[in-house]
């Protein structure tokens, strides 16, 4: 496949993930939705290894790979599922545009990609500032809309830290054996999670939440993820990171055309701040 359809590919896949994720934990709660995301894409993943007779290297590079997404996938993707209960899903996009950002600086210090230079510190001050304008816009939705900011922040910083650690490691590994490797780490980890929790297991899954799940587990967690990876692979992280720089918009746009979110000036104004910030980050210099 060619680097630039996978990178189209991966834009228009995390632009509908926000608002499959809400969608998902739709009358039967955001873990059983989180959960059996995770068990059918590593289901599909391995089915696929068997198919085109892939093997699942085991050398020390690709278990410290495997390791790195792994952890990186069960933190950030429980942190965002979390707070997809709090605030709408094109909030969730906008916020995970800061990921070039933090994805720069780690890779500045990890990576020596690219130095922090003047303009791309005037592109961190403007993205911050876009993310304390949807803070202050969060007050319409009320006090536990802070609290699913912070949360996909977090989970922001977290796969920034994961895509600069498997970059550094470099294990030269496809997209579908990283994803394939990551998954068996994660997904042990949200069943464990499920269970110590006392979820119930729905008798009734809504037409709507089980369609999202299926897409998320198989479009998402599977193609999504393969093609990150192989994006990933071939292109600097920084480069890899702008395609939240696309996704935001359209998250945004969908999250109102289908889901009836609010749209205010703040959160647009936030928005190109955001994205402005992402601009002057990358081409400052």
């Amino acid at each position: 496949m060619s680097i630039p359809t996978a990178y189209i590919g991966v834009i228009i896949i995390w632009s509908t993930t926000p608002l499959a994720i809400k969608w998902s934990a739709d009358e039967v709660g955001f873990l059983f939705g989180l959960t059996g995301r995770m068990v059918l894409g590593v289901s599909a993943c391995l089915l696929l290894l068997v198919l085109f007779r892939i093997q699942l290297p085991w050398h020390q590079q690709a278990r410290r790979t495997y390791l790195a997404a792994g952890l990186g996938l069960f933190l950030a993707m429980l942190s965002v599922y979390w707070s997809s209960q709090f605030i709408p899903s094109g909030w969730i996009s906008v916020i995970f545009g800061l990921s070039p950002i933090l994805t720069g600086i780690m890779a500045t210090f990890w990576l020596t990609e690219q130095a922090l230079t003047p303009g791309r510190l005037a592109g961190m001050l403007l993205g911050l500032g876009g993310l304390a304008l949807i803070f202050n816009s969060s007050q319409i939705l009320g006090p536990d809309a802070a609290l699913g900011i912070a949360g996909v922040l977090l989970s922001t910083t977290v796969h920034s830290a994961s895509t600069v650690v498997v970059k550094r490691i470099d294990a030269q590994l496809p997209g579908l054996v990283v994803t394939t490797g990551a998954l068996m780490v994660a997904v042990p980890l949200f069943l464990s999670l499920f269970l110590l929790m006392g979820e119930p297991i729905p008798t009734v899954i809504p037409q709507r939440t089980l369609a999202s799940i299926l897409y998320l587990g198989i479009v998402g967690s599977v193609l999504g993820f393969a093609l990150y990876f192989y994006v990933l692979r071939h292109v600097e992280a920084t480069r890899v990171a702008l395609i939240a720089l696309l996704t935001p918009v359209v998250a945004l746009l969908l999250g109102n055309v289908l889901n009836g979110e609010l749209l205010t000036s703040e959160i647009l104004s936030g928005t190109a701040m955001i994205l402005l910030g992402l601009v002057l980050f990358e081409y400052g210099q």
